[in-house]
């Protein structure tokens, strides 16, 4: 049903130092900018950071993970380790940087994809943190994710939607010091808003359709979905 991440919004106090930090650490490619906020590209994700200056505001501390080619795994590296400290994790044979931006959002860059090119290639996971793990574990399953892995004493849950995967935590201090991120604004594609509306119905604490026609839906936590028709 969520065939692709759309946008991951953030919010900043002060957009230029934000915009700044991105442009020159991480090379992504502005979008678009006004006063109230900056859309980066990921890949086909925007991440999006935007002050708090209205209803959804973009998550704060919020732990999300860039993809790179695993032949720029070490470029990367070099390029970072001068301004940051970085932490560094090992899944089989891929590899993950961690380090932390103006705002307090831990950004990992994790070297999984093929190719040649250094650029970042996709925005590939996003840590929520919720109150009731069941209970937003049966939210995100009505959405057509699969569990793919849970941890020790139940404290985090990861789901797949194929595309990108969410993580789901109860509050606690994951890898590199990370948590989970409170009132995230998410954009996901779907192939009809009002169906993955209806696989929701009566979980979700909001629905307001917007003039675009996607729906956007606020889930037990306070997280906001919206479902953009592709």
């Amino acid at each position: 049903m969520l065939s692709g991440l759309a946008w991951l919004a953030l919010e900043v106090k002060h957009l230029d130092p934000a915009v700044a930090f991105y442009r020159e650490h991480l090379d992504l490619p502005l979008r678009r900018k006004d006063g109230r906020e900056a859309a980066f590209g990921a890949g086909e994700t925007d991440l999006v950071l935007r002050r708090p200056a209205g209803v959804p505001r973009g998550g704060l501390h919020t732990h999300y993970a860039f993809s790179c080619p695993a032949d720029a795994y070490e470029d990367w590296w070099d390029r970072l380790e001068d301004d940051f400290d970085l932490h560094e994790e090992t899944f089989g044979d891929v590899r993950s940087l961690y380090f932390y931006d103006t705002e307090g959002n831990c950004v990992e860059v994790m070297g999984r994809d093929q190719g040649s090119q250094t650029a970042i290639t996709g925005l590939m996971e996003v840590v929520l943190e919720v109150e009731d793990l069941p209970r937003a574990e049966a939210f995100y399953t009505a959405l057509g994710m699969e569990i793919v892995d849970q941890g020790d004493r139940r404290k985090r849950t990861r789901l797949t939607a194929g595309p990108f995967d969410l993580e789901l935590w109860e509050p606690h201090l994951g890898l590199a010091d990370a948590r989970g991120g409170v009132h995230v604004d998410l954009g996901v594609y779907v192939d009809d808003p009002e169906t993955a509306t209806d696989a929701v119905w009566g979980r979700a604490d909001r629905i307001e359709d917007l003039d675009s026609g996607a729906v956007r839906v606020r889930d037990p936590d306070g997280h906001y979905l919206t479902f953009v028709g592709e």
